[in-house]
């Protein structure tokens, strides 16, 4: 609080001597009007308040981070984008060696003869020439009950009729005990077990192969290695196929360590993981798609750089199919504006032309068929299937 003095400017004084009296104040003049009023003083300004340690340090925090994600996904769009620039090389079309991944209707009952007619007219002039149909799930157990393929012998059939030369493979898949609370585990050799001889079961009712489609799957695991080997040893008796649906390659190296260490849920293999899987199979189909790209052109960079990783460590005795989204998603990890079968198509082209341009056990494989629209045949047929 201010201290001011006494009201008329005195200080205290002896009540003896008489007071005098107060000479009358002058009436001040009037200020002219036209003169403005003067402004009040606003005093002292307020000292701004400086943040408190912690809160710097958190704002400092915050912005490493930023940069420190921000920068890099910025270079990784902007390589991609470049690495869908150029012109893929004259050549690089179907080689007749294509897969289409099927659903499960055309084995359970709900398909017929014109189905197939039907089938067989939209696959003419393209180079498909395998045919991966929905037989499962797999059991946890790894067993494979005869009632999930009822129609598998009619099946076969009626492509061998209508299609001459088309395979037709049993698509056999499961959720891994390493994606959640259940499923199959592989590092159960009696569950393995049990897959070799779901695998030799399917062969017996007539299909010509095997496609095994086990998720998500970490790198380097070796037990996945071992039923491969002991796969390969029972399609090589039946003079069957073995094919299996691959996880992404690493677009940065050991991406897979950290996406395992951060959600457990592994999308990418180390390169090095994809050739050891490469040379353990006839057939390995990558699914390419699924990226979380924003832009047609950054999603098909990214499929010309999969092509690209894929065929350098995959053998030339091994057949190697690229994915196609035969499908409309948008979600965080799907975005249909993006994921075109016509980028798709693009990007593989211009990873097998920089990579391996006279590769012959090449193609692309669509999935799959009951979501498929008129677009991503169109797309699939005049970039490819020429």
């Amino acid at each position: 609080m201010e201290h001011t003095e006494s009201r008329d400017g005195t200080a205290g004084t002896d009540d003896s001597r008489p007071t005098p009296e107060p000479s009358p104040e002058p009436t001040p003049a009037p200020e002219p009007a036209s003169d403005p009023e003067p402004a009040s003083d606003p005093g002292p300004s307020p000292e701004k308040k400086r943040p408190r340690p912690w809160v710097r340090r958190v704002r400092r925090t915050a912005l490493v981070l930023a940069l420190v994600l921000i920068v890099p996904l910025l270079a990784v769009e902007t390589a991609l984008r470049v690495n869908y620039m150029g012109d893929p090389a004259e050549g690089t079309y179907t080689r007749g060696r294509d897969a289409l991944w099927l659903g499960h209707a055309w084995v359970d009952g709900r398909k017929k003869d014109a189905d197939v007619t039907a089938l067989a007219r939209r696959l003419k002039d393209t180079g498909v020439r395998d045919l991966y149909v929905h037989s499962g799930p797999l059991e946890h157990d790894g067993t494979l009950p005869t009632s999930a393929y009822p129609r598998a012998r009619w099946f076969i059939d009626a492509v061998h009729r209508e299609m001459p030369g088309v395979r037709v493979q049993a698509f056999l898949g499961d959720v891994l005990a390493n994606g959640g609370p259940e499923g199959l585990e592989l590092s159960d050799a009696a569950t393995r077990t049990e897959v070799v001889r779901s695998a030799g079961q399917v062969l017996d009712a007539g299909y010509e192969g095997v496609h095994l489609d086990l998720e998500p799957l970490h790198s380097d695991d070796a037990h996945y290695l071992d039923l491969l080997d002991d796969l390969r040893g029972v399609t090589r008796a039946r003079d069957a196929q073995l094919s299996v649906a691959a996880h992404q390659i690493d677009p940065l190296p050991h991406l897979h360590s950290v996406a395992g260490f951060v959600a457990d849920h592994p999308k990418w293999w180390s390169q090095k993981f994809f050739g050891q899987v490469a040379r353990r199979v006839d057939q390995i189909a990558v699914m390419s798609y699924d990226t979380a790209r924003l832009f047609e052109s950054t999603y098909g960079g990214y499929v010309a750089q999969q092509t690209s990783l894929a065929l350098e460590v995959t053998p030339p005795t091994t057949h190697l199919l690229m994915g196609l989204p035969f499908y409309y998603e948008s979600n965080p990890s799907h975005w249909g504006h993006a994921e075109t079968v016509a980028a798709a198509v693009r990007g593989a082209r211009l990873g097998l032309s920089r990579t391996d341009p006279d590769r012959e056990l090449f193609g692309l494989a669509p999935y799959i068929d009951f979501a498929a629209t008129e677009t991503n045949w169109k797309e699939f047929k005049d970039g490819w299937a020429r």
